[in-house]
């Protein structure tokens, strides 16, 4: 959570004419709105349990449309309402710091999330000032009470009286003075995360702010095309008209151009195509046309869940006659991994195993990709909560076991043979620097190869010879891929 709020939740009066209820005229029972309604149950799951949005909004979404509440253009305002909400807390919390006569930390967590959810309709809609602000008093009244309704439409009228840009000229300190906290109040993103940004990508200005920028935009929701299931073709073809687009770059890659829910489409519930962002798909397809030298029996994805990557590996591996092992550590998320690769035409495995314990003899694989567990850093487009949840310290307790993750990974590899070492981070500590350690702990046993050219037609891909994508760049998530050779 963003350091200005707290996170315990006090419980809150929903008594109809409590106390703060207005006097001298009849009761008039609040209004519910539907939309605005699940949007608040939506943040208040991500606030309480930790939910993550993109897991918490599709039931909830699924179950309004069944009780014939919402229609479509319900679900795109509570999908923005929710989504916009979170990517902007941190600037809409520097606004409402302003207007509220407290610290926030002081402030419910209940109120918090309706005055956010007024802030994004002030500020990140076309909704006009009236609505939004009677609109949110009507919900605080409805899941706070009357005398808190009161508070929230104060805060709410402060907020009104200037635009976004007005604010933020109040709010963010001149770029002069501090350039990371600027961009930090701006854009909407932790201080610490700024800064590891900008450190991944160096540059001047205009490249961290267009990053930035691309972190708070709603990304498109892209599918694969398993191999030996489906072809692209095939895919749009059973697409709405006009419906989807090829992907930039993979072969296997479609990109719904009209939103809707991806898993109501016959080739996803059939497993015949799947969710996976473009960025996913190219680090599995430059593994799978790295060169080896000799054989290419068998592949192992030892980071397997929850499975997209794996199921492209193995469409990929069938097609050659290889066999894919899919190990997993987490018993749950072996569970979609097998769901995922069911179906697949050719052999493959799923096994519920711990990557750093490896079941399997030293030098038994040709591939081996390690998706390694990371921050996330990567991938804040979908999750813009974890912004908030993730501190400077977690990357110390990922780093030993992405360094041990990567290390198995080299022994479990035959001589010749590639391991492609992969995480949704950019930040320097979770990339160059754990291949840079494990590199030197293998000095003369393990090489570093070009990834580049294993991603044809994807242009920016810098220096090499490991690569990043990036959201603004390549409209991917940020996704690093470093390829090394196995040599004694």
């Amino acid at each position: 959570m963003n350091d200005q709020r707290r996170r315990p939740t006090q419980s809150t009066s929903r008594r109809p004419g409590g106390k703060g209820a207005p006097q001298g005229r009849p009761y008039r029972r609040p209004q519910k709105d539907p939309v605005r309604m699940l949007a608040f149950d939506a943040l208040r799951a991500v606030d309480e349990r930790d939910a993550y949005a993109n897991l918490v909004l599709p039931p909830l979404l699924r179950k309004a449309r069944e009780n014939g509440d919402f229609d479509h253009r319900d679900a795109a305002l509570a999908t923005e309402l929710v989504y916009g909400t979170l990517r902007r807390q941190g600037t809409y919390d520097a606004v409402l710091a302003r207007c509220v006569d407290r610290p926030l930390r002081e402030v419910d967590p209940p109120v918090l999330d309706v005055l956010s959810l007024g802030a994004h309709q002030l500020l990140g809609t076309r909704i006009p000032t009236h609505a939004a602000v009677s609109a949110s008093v009507e919900l605080a009244r409805v899941v706070l009470g009357d005398g808190r309704a009161k508070f929230v439409n104060a805060v709410l009228r402060k907020v009104a009286q200037h635009d976004l840009d007005g604010w933020l000229e109040l709010v963010a300190p001149p770029y002069d003075d501090d350039p990371e906290d600027h961009l930090a109040v701006v854009h909407s993103h932790p201080r610490w995360v700024v800064s590891a940004l900008w450190d991944s990508l160096g540059g001047p200005r205009a490249g961290i702010e267009d990053l930035l920028e691309a972190d708070n935009e709603r990304p498109e929701v892209t599918l694969v095309a398993r191999p030996g299931r489906m072809t692209a073709d095939a895919l749009l073809d059973g697409l709405p008209t006009e419906g989807g687009l090829p992907g930039r770059w993979s072969p296997y890659a479609v990109r719904l151009t009209e939103g809707g829910e991806p898993g109501a489409l016959d080739a996803v519930r059939e497993g015949r195509a799947g969710v996976q962002d473009e960025g996913s798909q190219l680090v599995a397809l430059a593994l799978a046309a790295a060169p080896v030298e000799g054989r290419d029996e068998k592949w192992l994805d030892g980071c397997a869940g929850p499975g997209g990557k794996a199921a492209l590996l193995a469409g990929l591996a069938a097609e050659r006659g290889a066999f894919l092992l899919a190990a997993e550590k987490q018993p749950h998320r072996s569970g979609l991994v097998a769901r995922a690769l069911s179906g697949n035409p050719g052999p493959y495995q799923v096994i519920t195993a711990d990557g750093t314990r490896p079941p399997w003899r030293p030098g038994s694989f040709d591939r081996v990709l390690m998706d390694v567990p990371c921050t996330g850093l990567g991938a804040l487009r979908r999750r813009p909560e974890a912004r908030w949840r993730r501190r400077p310290e977690d990357l110390a307790g990922f780093a030993p076991l992405q360094r041990a993750l990567l290390e198995r990974a080299l022994e479990s590899v035959r001589v010749g043979g590639i391991v492609g070492y992969a995480t949704c981070s950019p930040h320097l500590a979770e990339t160059r620097a754990v291949v840079d350690d494990v590199l030197r702990d293998f000095t003369g046993a393990a090489e570093l190869v070009d990834a580049r050219p294993l991603m044809p037609g994807v242009p920016a891909l810098g220096e090499g010879p490991d690569v990043q994508l990036w959201p603004h760049l390549h409209g991917t998530d940020a996704m690093y891929l470093a390829l090394l050779r196995r040599t004694a």
